[in-house]
């Protein structure tokens, strides 16, 4: 299989092959999740000023007071890395004109000059949080292969992509067709793996305040 040949199927099938497992993934776990139930608190609810979902879901947004001074890494780097990575998937024109062939939706894109610093940006705050994690004995120790894991899975597809390009390391027609089997390998274990925050992270805060607020506990 020549580069070509590996474009186009990276392209084609491999696309259709990672794109079938995550959504065939993220529908199961949803429903393993949100099928669960929960019985029903039959206490009477106290109702406390800031003991919501809605508030619960600001508050855990933002770091808890004295935090973002005793671990400026972990909030910062992370802040700037998701907002950075949220940036350059969505608001790179390339990846609009694909989620658009997809499921017909579009909307106007950054400039590729701003796309291009918002991934360097980004790959910087990820190696920050990394060395950090690594650094750290706590953080180190807690760490599991996972964790490195989909850091990994997570990183190379913005480093592929900008070394697309920028036409850096390989031609471009081999960096671009690892670039997408990166996205597509990301695509397969999101689903599985801790990366499926992305899609219970503003249900889980809702539901754990809604429960707590219920209680009269604002968390």
């Amino acid at each position: 299989m020549n580069e070509l040949q590996f474009l186009t199927w990276v392209r084609g099938t491999g696309l259709n092959i990672a794109v079938g497992i995550f959504l065939l993934g993220v529908l199961w776990r949803l429903i393993e999740i949100y099928s669960l139930g929960r019985k029903k608190d039959l206490a009477a609810p106290r109702h406390v000023a800031g003991a919501s979902g809605w508030h619960t879901m600001f508050r855990r947004s933002v770091p808890p007071a004295g935090m973002l001074k005793r671990s400026p890494v972990s909030y910062i780097g992370g802040y700037v890395f998701h907002i950075g990575l949220a940036i350059v998937v969505f608001l790179f024109a390339p990846h609009i004109k694909l989620i658009e062939s997809l499921i017909g939706l579009s909307w106007p894109g950054l400039p590729s000059q701003f796309i291009d610093l918002a991934a360097v940006v980004t790959m910087a705050a990820m190696v920050v949080v990394l060395v950090d994690r690594i650094n750290k004995p706590v953080k180190r120790y807690l760490s599991t292969f996972e964790d490195w894991f989909t850091w990994t899975v997570t990183f190379l597809p913005v480093l592929t992509g900008w070394l697309a390009v920028r036409h850096l390391l390989l031609p471009y027609t081999t960096m671009l067709a690892l670039h997408i089997l990166s996205v597509e390998i990301l695509l397969v274990v999101l689903p599985f793996t801790k990366l499926f925050h992305a899609f219970t992270l503003w249900g889980s805060r809702y539901y754990n305040g809604a429960v707590n607020g219920h209680k009269g506990v604002p968390v």
